[in-house]
């Protein structure tokens, strides 16, 4: 019979202090007891996790761990727990939402009991909502709390282990508050778990721990499963999405099924991205691309650009301008935008259409419905060709590749200051009810039509196929 194939057991990219020693297989024997033996990469991380000096403290005072979803990170926190209520440890256990926190104490009572100890004789519970407690009675035992986070909550409580479940929505209020509940340990520790933020995730210290440990900037340990671009997913041939499976979800074959994940809906690409492949878009999606960011894709001197153009327009959500870009593939296939005007509506669409029709773009897409009909229907009369109007999952696409393509420096422009203006100026807007996102401007007075004329103008180069030329040898 053939060895069943389970997912990729390793990180795919990874942060760990070099250690000789660690604590981890005392955890995975107290976890183990509970008939439930993790799986290797579980062991990897606890092994990870808990590596130790000489003087037996902890080497990654913090740690972040982030899988894609219903992998069985929890049983990693779970291991570390146990260990921590049998060894006189202190514990706080965070999380976003009330229902999450309570999970948490019920699966923690579980493991216990399943492990040996039974409740009345060899440990205590409480279980309020909001205020569950687990009190170990045994010798050496330890106490743990859960508490949905708050901006104020922890102050004045000491531990000696804080846990920050779905840490993708923990916020820097809340760091304020909760990171000098562990300074007064003798060997504290902060793990924080969780997926990569989506376009309605609130928290931006995950992220901002990941970059910093990945820069080198802070010590800590890293590990997560995942993807370094966004993919056609709603599109892609079952067996190559199996092949995306396999390597960022660590239980598949496991506890996961390859079944189960099929019957998953890959409708909102970007969100499907995030949540079950991993995939981390520029910094938080939440935040503003950065004027640096753009600043930084600007070339020492004009590139040079390929013949094929593609063109963008968008009308501003409040009906009052409308903007013009394009985008152009250069010799170094990098994705060249300029925006090339943007006027008041009430100056016409002569402008628009004169330009088109002289430099017949391959593709045309134009967007907001203060004046996307009309001017189809201009375009038409003008025996203008190859429009499109997108979609809302379209637009959503575009969003997420400008995004990703900025992060992987695939874009360049030439520093006009009206876009730079605008891309400086801008957050993202919710779009649809499954991560999807747009832009909104931040200052009074920028066009943010300027700045998704030039998304949708890239993103339909992007998605272009270059065209090759046939050579045929006699």
């Amino acid at each position: 019979m053939a060895e069943q194939r389970t997912g990729r057991q390793t990180p795919t990219q990874s942060v760990v202090i070099p250690y000789t020693k660690t604590k981890g297989p005392e955890a995975v024997r107290l976890y183990n007891k509970n008939n439930r033996a993790c799986h290797d990469w579980q062991q990897l991380q606890i092994y990870d996790i808990m590596a130790a000096d000489e003087n037996g403290l902890w080497l990654h005072m913090k740690y972040g761990l982030a899988v894609p979803r219903r992998n069985g990170k929890n049983e990693v926190v779970i291991m570390r727990e146990l260990w921590g209520l049998t060894h006189d440890e202190k514990i706080m256990h965070t999380a976003h939402r009330t229902t999450t926190s309570h999970s948490a104490w019920e699966r923690l009572i579980a493991a216990l009991e399943r492990a040996g100890y039974h409740e009345g004789t060899d440990f205590k519970s409480t279980a309020q909502k909001g205020l569950e407690t687990i009190t170990m009675l045994i010798e050496g035992g330890g106490s743990i709390q859960f508490r949905t986070r708050s901006s104020k909550g922890g102050l004045g409580e000491g531990y000696d282990l804080l846990i920050i479940d779905e840490a993708q929505e923990y916020t820097t209020d809340q760091e304020s508050a909760l990171q000098y509940v562990v300074t007064d340990s003798s060997n504290p520790q902060t793990i924080m778990t969780g997926t990569p933020p989506t376009a309605v995730s609130v928290g931006t210290v995950f992220t901002g721990f990941r970059n910093d440990v990945f820069a080198k900037e802070k010590d800590g340990g890293w590990a997560e499963w995942s993807v370094e671009k966004l993919y056609p997913v709603s599109d892609m041939d079952m067996e190559d999405l199996k092949e995306l499976w396999y390597e960022v979800n660590p239980s598949l074959g496991l506890t996961l099924t390859v079944r189960s994940l099929a019957d998953e809906s890959r409708k909102e690409e970007i969100d499907y991205c995030i949540q079950r492949l991993g995939l981390w878009l520029l910094h938080n999606q939440k935040s503003a691309i950065s004027r640096v960011e753009w600043e930084e894709l600007q070339p020492a001197k004009a590139p040079k650009l390929q013949k094929r153009l593609f063109a963008a327009i968008k009308y501003g959500k409040d009906g009052t301008n409308v903007a013009l870009s394009v985008s152009v593939r250069t010799k170094d296939d990098l994705k060249f935008v300029e925006c090339i005007d943007c006027r008041s509506v009430r100056d016409g669409n002569g402008w628009i259409i004169d330009f088109l029709k002289r430099m017949k773009p391959e593709k045309i897409v134009i967007d907001g419905q203060a004046g996307q009909t009309n001017l189809a229907k201009e375009l038409k009369e003008n025996h203008v060709k190859n429009v499109l109007l997108p979609t809302v999952k379209e637009v959503i696409s575009a969003a997420g590749a400008f995004e990703q393509a900025i992060f992987s420096r695939d874009i360049c422009h030439m520093g006009q200051p009206s876009l730079t203006q605008a891309v400086g100026n801008c957050e993202h807007r919710m779009i649809g009810s499954s991560g999807g996102f747009g832009y909104k401007t931040i200052k009074e007075g920028v066009e943010i039509a300027i700045l998704e004329s030039v998304m949708l103008a890239f993103w339909a180069c992007n998605e272009s196929k270059e065209k090759k030329v046939q050579r045929i040898n006699y």
